[in-house]
């Protein structure tokens, strides 16, 4: 199992950076005391060279003015020179001229090979630090000067006094180790400041990655330097970050919603053909495509019908630039139904897929190819009618005027004939461009049919129709009312045209359960045709069409009340009664 990242680390960074720094330090501060040390045991022992140069000068001066160098040097060293003194003097061939310490020079062996005399012979002067005399046994600092003939040499013996002089001055190593102190006290802090700063920014780091909130406390916790500042930098950009990858996951989350409430069916890809994002419609469609169900939405590129698409993306470039095409689509048949299936291919390789049902489309298109020519139809005899009427009118000057009377009336006849169906084409276009732009309110269906049965007693008294109105009152249907109206109106006119004389209208709400109203329209009239019961409600459609055109009828009555039924929520079927007469059944969503 993995520690968390603070449990990984022996010492934070901080205190790494203190360590490690210090140690340089006290390293750097060890050799500058060794070499201070050493500095200034050099310095002592140049100094303690010169004072005994300087005796040398002296002795070489009285030297000079003693005709006995052995007896009155020695009256001269015990009397004016440093005590225990030793003082030799050395001819240029290294023999003993004279000693302070000894007066047998004769037992004074040849000093030519002694560093100090070796040094004064070549450079004039030189020193040796605490060699133990060969003649007295004892440890000496020598210092020696050449002369014009001989070399004097001076000595002190190592004791107490001269090691003490010697010694170096330990003053500066306590200044020195004061100061150290001092420092790592101030670099500490520091360090401990910048450990603090780090920490926060691990910290940072740390939640970023957890995907946390980064909470206004942390943000003022930083110093006010160039880290602060740096760090200061780093949170907004992470905030921006923040807020453009949750503005960037909820873009994702409508585009999601989008693709799957979309009426196409969506399928993308990445460049290996794995799956990224598929809706619910292209798994559908796929199978339609392919009929089977296919386990895998990749499997999608073994079905046949789409190969010219799988070859598109095989074929694509690796990297495809703007000129080239990176869109392909193909028209697909299948099953009574029609898709267009599109490819586009991204920058990056991945594609998306979209399979369109397009069956309902084309079928629209042809249903208003056919109404068109329909309509192209229907008027045609109307506006022909009218025309040749009047042509001969106008173009026959000694018609009589009851004829012309007569095909004037026709000329008004045709012309409410052309009004009704253009009024009906209105309300069938509206009804399927617009119908849930339709104005709905409560609508009273006995009211409504009575006022009907009203409008038309004069059309029912002369064919000697009887109308048995058995709806119950405040029968509330929440509905258009013009398109309620023309739905009992067009089969009440319908009746009135077609049933014939002598019959009855029945019209009743036989049932009705929590949602809807179930109504019946019948008569006992002729009836229709088996063969034409399932045509009633298409448009231009008539079971007698001279008969239609003699009573004016449209061909596109029970086309609006079929459409008017459907928009409110329900359904209609026509059947013939075993008595005779036709009889339609609807239904009616209620007012909730």
């Amino acid at each position: 199992m993995n520690l968390p990242a603070k449990q990984k680390h022996f010492l934070s960074f901080s205190r790494k950076l203190f360590l490690s720094v210090i140690s340089l330090f006290l390293v750097f501060a060890g050799c500058f005391i060794a070499y201070q040390y050493e500095r200034e045991k050099e310095y002592k022992v140049e100094l303690l060279h010169s004072q005994l140069q300087d005796y040398n000068a002296r002795l070489d001066e009285k030297i000079d003015s003693l005709p006995d160098i052995p007896k009155e040097m020695n009256e001269y060293v015990n009397n004016h020179v440093l005590k225990y003194l030793r003082v030799t003097v050395i001819d240029l061939e290294g023999n003993v001229l004279y000693d302070s310490y000894k007066t047998d020079r004769s037992r004074i062996e040849n000093h030519i090979e002694r560093p100090e005399v070796k040094k004064a012979l070549k450079a004039g002067n030189g020193f040796d630090v605490r060699r133990t005399s060969e003649t007295t046994g004892l440890p000496y600092f020598y210092s020696a000067t050449l002369y014009k003939d001989y070399i004097i040499r001076t000595a002190l013996p190592y004791n107490v006094s001269l090691t003490n002089n010697l010694k170096a001055d330990s003053h500066y190593i306590w200044f020195t180790i004061i100061v150290t102190l001092l420092l790592i006290v101030i670099f500490y802090k520091f360090t401990n400041k910048l450990g603090t700063s780090i920490n926060q920014l691990r910290e940072f780091a740390m939640r970023a990655d957890r995907n946390e909130p980064i909470e206004m406390a942390m943000q003022s916790a930083f110093p006010h330097n160039e880290l602060g500042e740096i760090s200061q930098h780093i949170i907004q950009i992470y905030k921006r970050l923040h807020e453009t990858k949750e503005a960037l996951y909820i873009e994702r989350e409508k585009l999601i919603t989008h693709l799957q409430i979309s009426h196409e069916g969506l399928g993308v890809f990445n460049k290996d053909k794995k799956e990224i994002l598929v809706n619910n419609l292209f798994t559908q469609y796929s199978n339609l495509i392919s009929d089977s169900n296919l386990e895998t939405a990749e499997e999608v590129f073994t079905i046949s019908e789409l190969k010219d698409i799988t070859d598109f993306i095989n074929k694509a470039p690796k990297r495809p630039s703007g000129k080239e095409e990176k869109r392909m689509s193909i028209t697909i048949n299948k099953n009574g139904r029609t898709f267009i299936v599109e490819c586009i291919i991204f920058q990056d390789m991945s594609f998306e897929i979209s399979i369109n049902d397009v069956t309902m489309e084309e079928e629209q298109i042809r249903l208003k190819r056919q109404l068109t020519q329909n309509i192209a139809h229907e008027l045609k005899t109307p506006v022909s009618s009218i025309q040749g009427y009047l042509e001969t009118i106008v173009n026959n000057d000694n018609i009589p005027r009851e004829k012309m009377d007569v095909f004037l009336e026709r000329c008004y006849a045709q012309s409410n004939r052309l009004s009704r169906l253009l009024r009906d084409i209105s309300v069938l276009t509206r009804m399927d461009e617009a119908a849930n732009m339709i104005d709905m309110e409560k609508v009273d269906i006995s009211i409504l049919v009575t006022n009907i049965v009203n409008e038309v007693a004069l059309e029912l008294e002369e064919k000697h129709i009887t109308v048995v109105n058995s709806l119950k009152k405040e029968i509330q249907i929440r509905g258009n009312y013009s398109l309620l109206y023309s739905i009992f109106r067009n089969l009440m006119d319908n009746a009135i045209a077609y049933a014939g004389t002598d019959i009855q209208i029945n019209i009743n709400c036989f049932r009705e359960d929590e949602n809807f109203y179930y109504f019946s329209f019948a008569d006992t009239g002729v009836g229709v045709s088996q063969e034409h019961l399932n045509r009633l409600f298409e448009r231009f459609y008539r079971v007698d069409k001279g008969r239609s055109r003699k009573l004016g009828g449209t061909g596109l009555g029970l086309a609006i009340v079929k459409n008017a039924v459907i928009i409110h929520g329900g359904n209609i079927s026509a059947k013939n009664n075993q008595g005779g007469g036709l009889e339609f059944v609807f239904t009616l969503a209620k007012d909730k």
